[in-house]
This record gives structure tokens, sequence and C-alpha cells, in this order.
């Protein structure tokens, strides 16, 4: 269950700053670097080496927590998270676009490696490989947020961007055993889960 708490922290933690970019035009850098080093360490050993270690999922990690004890700030975040999981059911359904996404992943790692994955070229080159790929798949993940910021191309490109992490995310949630059923029959133990994984 660890295993699979972190996966969903790397999403929420993709979500976060989603939210935060579409609203105020700036992520948390150290943590959407993160969630964007993630897509790139496709070959990782564990849920922990995907993202750096579980200590950089601690944003996320808090976030999952105030959501099980009822304390949400943020009421779109389940909403988008729950959207996000149905677009990585479609999306690994979807071979070609999968095998898209993977390689064109490969092609710019090198890159992402040597400027870092928050760089602007880097961040655009996800942002567009979202809106050729996965933005055509339904239901379609609706951000909401401040119009003046969502009117800038570069601010758009970092909200994809950040779509393909949570996605990635998702896949490797579904690739740790999870599913929709745990928030009801294992809430629970995904609550003490987290209070672990934050110890």
């Amino acid at each position: 269950m660890t295993d699979r708490v972190l996966a969903l922290a790397g999403l929420v933690q993709a979500l976060s700053q989603v939210r935060r970019i579409a609203d105020t035009g700036q992520a948390n850098t150290a943590a959407l670097a993160t969630v964007l080093d993630s897509v790139f360490r496709i070959d990782a050993g564990s849920p922990a080496e995907v993202y750096g270690g579980r200590h950089a999922l601690m944003p996320g990690l808090t976030l999952l927590k105030d959501y099980f004890e009822g304390r949400i700030a943020d009421p779109q975040l389940p909403r988008l998270a729950m959207a996000v999981m149905q677009l990585e059911r479609r999306f690994v359904r979807d071979e070609d676009m999968a095998s898209r996404v993977h390689r064109d992943i490969l092609a710019l790692g090198d890159r992402a490696r040597a400027d870092g994955s928050t760089h602007p070229d880097v961040m655009a080159a996800l942002g567009t490989l979202y809106a050729e790929t996965l933005s055509h798949l339904r239901p379609r993940v609706l951000v909401q947020g401040n119009p003046h910021y969502l009117g800038q191309a570069s601010v758009v490109a970092e909200v994809r961007a950040a779509l393909l992490a949570a996605v990635r995310s998702a896949v490797l949630w579904r690739q740790m055993g999870g599913s929709l059923l745990d928030f009801l029959l294992a809430k629970g133990r995904m609550r003490e889960a987290v209070h672990v994984a934050l110890r």
C-alpha cells in the first residue's frame, strides 16, 4: 500500500501545481520539478526512486493526509484527480498514443537531464506532447484558473506539462495495483500508509 500511496501523492502533487499555475501563473519550483522529473524516470526501481526519494513527495503526502482527514483546502483537487484517473485508463488502452508519448519522452530525456525538467523549453515540449496526444482523449481534463494567466502560452504549456506528470503518476498508481475501489474498500489502510510515509 505504501507504493500506491507514493504514486497517489505524486498525482496530487502534480495537480496541486496545475491549480497553482492556473491561478497565479507560477509553480512551486521544487514541487513541480519532482513530478516533472518523474516523467523521465521510466526505468526506476521503485516508486520512491521515480520521484527522487520519498522526501520529495512531502507536499503531495500532506495533501493526501488532509484529504483523508476531511480537510482538503482545494475542492477542485479531488475532481481533477478523478478526471486524470479516467484519462489514464483511456490512454493506456490506446497503444499508438502510448508509444508516441513514450518515444517523445525518451527523445527529450537528454535535454531534460542537461537543462532541468523545469526549463521553459522542456516544459514547452512536454506541453506540446500533451496537447497533441492526451488532450484529444475523453473525458477532457478541464482546468479552471485566472483567465489572465490561462491566456498566456507559456502558462498553458506549464499546466499541460504538469498534467502529463499527473498522468504518469496515475499510470504508476495502477501499476502498483491501485484502483478506484481503494477509496471505497481500503480508505483506512491508505490513510495509515500516508501517516507512515510522512514519518
